[in-house]
């Protein structure tokens, strides 16, 4: 029986998944999914698959690789994803099907407690608040009971904790085979643990940060792997571009200048003045970040010339040049002490590589990528190609395999593109000669969901936009007793929204204003989720960037979702103009080629946090004019799923009164 077939029969009415997993439902869409995915295993070659929401991709490709007894790569887009796919998905498959498979989690280094760091956490100034150190003693008790040092598994710690840069490692501060804890080291463990499993979870930001340097891991991992399956796969692109260029920030050069100090005067003491070398890197490297001043902080400043613009390129190079002189006298001095400690030694590559990195963006950009300033906080100078298309086609598809056998390349997401070849996607990860299966959602959208379009409102622009979004919000959400999600397309907008809803709501306390960036994100979701029962308040969250996506709402918690403006890529954003300009160059339509296709994905990415079970119901409002008044309005409606059409105030009011329970507390907007 071929391998198709045995997936088929798992998956079938009355098959092992129906007998054996709970609420298991056989879908031809899935199963389809599935046995092509099977096939691509056998023969070898590139799949690419859109799997609507709802059609259970996971399950759809991870029981063909168990099948298979290939040893596979999985990589996806967030380490949250990576936690249910090792955590959950995996072993009940693998118990399931009855496979002696071993399974293996591997993140970055970021993840992981470095035991070495963790040592000198506390003579850091950074933990001198009382809940700094309550939080450090905390880790520190963890770090003796803890087996993988996954600090996802610590309970209560923040994710934004300013701690975690203090007791883990980067590829930069890294001591490697040097370390004292080597042998112990949690991120070799999970390495190690790696390259013995049948099943390697990763994430996408991992895999393009080693393929970029080959650092360790996906280089040693890759060649034994006979399959490779990207989840999530609509973020490759945006990501690889990421790691495959070079950065180098003022925030990695005030970390170098706090580890010189500390490690200098522990093991150098009194061989050169650490406290003036240290002090010098600081300084130049704030000088850099002055020479930028606070009117652009928060945003990308394009650098086509010898500085980015508007900044005066004379005072620009003479800044960057005083940082490369500051990293040099620091080079010069740990080169005469490098060998007396592992430390000291790691500092010298380190300070090499800044000087590196300075003399790069002190030439100009290579012809066929971008460079930017990201401007923060802190400075990001960022060269990148403008996609992965030549990287995929050279270094993956291009790459060795194991002899007589073919790799298999799986590519999937419930979004891809609009158009049959899903160009959106595969132009620009260099997959062009996939094969291309599209599986359409199971889900009854037509009679579980409609969308309306408030024509009466002002076009996305025009002052008092935010506020009408805001009003229309605090009505319908006050009418349904909650149970939204507002999803912006700027910090600009939900800042706006979520001001006027707070100013609203606070006082008679009926409804719950959640707000991203005032909790972490996890908090934020769990709160969403628990909705209107045990005597809580009903919620509206207001997001943006990071919650169009991934975020999954199932019953009556979602039913209403606001999205304030069709979301088109800014056009002064740098990456966004080199990628015009390229096409520009082409004779291509840059509106209709780049603009669109990415408008189409993001909005359906948005649009899919509405509908995530067959029962679920809502209603997607859409609050730009643009969609129903302009031609390509008709074109982004059709990319959405089959919904129905809400043409009035009066239709929509109604929509909103068949809802699962209503409320009019708080229907008047004051």
């Amino acid at each position: 029986m071929s391998l198709e077939d045995r997936v088929r029969e798992t998956f079938a009415p009355g098959g092992l998944l129906s007998r054996t997993v709970q609420e298991f439902k056989s879908r031809d869409g899935q199963t389809e999914m599935a046995g092509s995915i099977a096939r691509t295993i056998d023969d070898g070659g590139v799949l690419v698959v859109e799997a609507g929401t709802g059609i259970g991709k996971t399950f759809a490709y991870l029981v063909p690789v168990l099948l298979s007894g290939a040893r596979v790569l999985l990589s996806t887009a967030t380490k949250t994803l990576q936690d249910q796919l090792h955590g959950r998905d995996l072993p009940l498959l693998i118990k399931t099907l009855g496979l002696p498979v071993r399974s293996a989690l591997l993140k970055g280094r970021g993840s992981y407690l470095c035991l070495q760091r963790l040592q000198t956490a506390r003579q850091q100034h950074h933990v001198s608040a009382y809940g700094a150190l309550r939080t450090l003693a905390k880790i520190e008790s963890w770090a003796l009971l803890t087996g993988t040092g996954d600090l996802a598994e610590l309970p209560g710690l923040d994710e934004r904790s300013p701690l975690i840069p203090l007791v883990t490692s980067t590829r930069e501060n890294c001591l490697g085979a040097q370390c004292p804890q080597f042998r112990a080291c949690h991120v070799n463990q999970a390495r190690r643990e790696a390259l013995a499993a049948d099943v390697v979870v990763i994430n996408h930001h991992l895999f393009f940060a080693d393929l970029a340097v080959r650092e360790s891991g996906m280089a040693e991992l890759l060649p034994t792997v006979r399959t490779v399956i990207f989840d999530e796969a609509h973020q490759l692109n945006e990501t690889g571009v990421q790691f495959l260029g070079k950065q180098l920030s003022t925030g990695q050069l005030l970390d170098f200048a706090r580890d010189l100090l500390a490690s200098g005067l522990q093991h150098a003491r009194g061989l050169a003045d650490w406290q003036a070398l240290s002090g010098t890197v600081e300084r130049t490297a704030r000088d850099l970040r002055l020479v930028v001043g606070k009117p652009l902080s928060g945003g990308k400043l394009r650098w086509v010339g010898a500085a980015p613009d508007p900044i005066d390129a004379a005072l620009w190079q003479q800044s960057l040049a005083a940082v490369k002189v500051s990293c040099r006298l620091a080079l010069e001095a740990l080169s005469a002490v490098g060998e007396t400690a592992p430390d000291l030694a790691r500092l010298c590559e380190r300070a090499s590589g800044f000087v590196d990195r300075i003399d790069f963006f002190a030439a100009s950009c290579a012809s066929d990528s971008v460079r930017w300033l990201d401007v923060g906080s802190q400075l990001s100078l960022v060269e990148s190609p403008l996609d992965i298309a030549e990287t995929v086609r050279t270094r993956l598809l291009g790459s060795s395999t194991e002899p007589g056998s073919q790799r298999s390349w799986i590519f999937t997401s419930a979004t891809l593109g609009e158009d049959a070849s899903l160009k959106w996607f595969t132009e620009s990860c260099g997959l062009t000669e996939a094969e291309i299966l599209k599986v359409r959602s199971p889900f009854d959208y037509a009679s579980q969901a409609a969308v309306y379009v408030p024509v009466h409102l002002s076009r996305p622009g025009v002052p008092g936009h935010s506020l009408q979004v805001a009003q229309l919000v605090a009505s319908a959400a006050a009418a349904i007793g909650g149970r939204t999600l507002v999803l912006t397309t700027t910090l600009r907008a939900l800042r706006t929204v979520s001001e006027a809803l707070q100013q609203q709501f606070t006082n008679s306390g009926s409804l719950e204003i959640l707000v991203q960036g005032q909790q972490s994100r996890r908090e934020l979701m769990d709160r969403f989720r628990l909705g209107d029962g045990g005597g809580r308040a009903g919620c509206v969250l207001v997001a943006s960037a990071s919650f169009w996506e991934g975020f999954d709402v199932p019953g009556d918690a979602l039913q209403l979702l606001v999205i304030d403006k069709l979301p088109f890529p800014p056009p002064n954003d740098p990456l966004v103009e080199a990628r015009s300009k390229r096409l520009e160059e082409r004779g291509r339509s840059v509106f209709n080629d780049y603009f669109i296709p990415e408008a189409v994905v993001a909005l359906k990415q948005g649009a899919g946090r509405l509908i995530r079970r067959e029962t679920d119901q809502g209603i997607l409002v859409v609050c730009d004019t643009r969609l129903a008044l302009m031609g390509y309005g008709k074109r982004l409606l059709a990319a959405l799923p089959a919904m129905k059409k809400l043409g009035s105030e009066e239709e929509f009011a109604q929509a909103l009164s068949g809802l699962t329970r209503t409320s009019t507390t708080d229907s008047h907007w004051s």
